[in-house]
């Protein structure tokens, strides 16, 4: 599929998406993620391993776009904040504790 990502024009296929990213370890997510396969990436990781581009030349936008065409499920970070806690894990965040179990 073409899209352009940052003015520039790339053919992207989710072959090659699942490839670029298989055997990255993600990186703790601050905004919009994405799935590819079992792992949930930062649309930005996912983007610079892609195009080789820098995160700072592209928007989570045009990734995330790019990234639905091929058939990914891409997160807001709005959705990924509202996921309500357990009462164990409030409590822990709460007391600033790991839980011995």
């Amino acid at each position: 599929m073409r899209c352009v990502i940052a003015h520039s024009p790339f053919y992207l296929f989710k072959s090659d998406v699942l490839a670029a990213m298989k055997g990255v370890k993600p990186e703790p997510a601050s905004g919009a993620t994405v799935t590819v396969g079992r792992r949930t990436y930062p649309v930005k990781q996912v983007g610079e391993a892609v195009t080789g581009l820098d995160r700072r030349d592209f928007s989570v936008g045009e990734v995330s776009r790019a990234l639905t065409r091929l058939g990914f499920t891409c997160h807001d970070a709005a959705a990924a904040a509202s996921v309500p806690l357990t009462p164990l894990q409030e409590a822990t965040a709460l007391l600033g504790t790991v839980p011995r179990l």
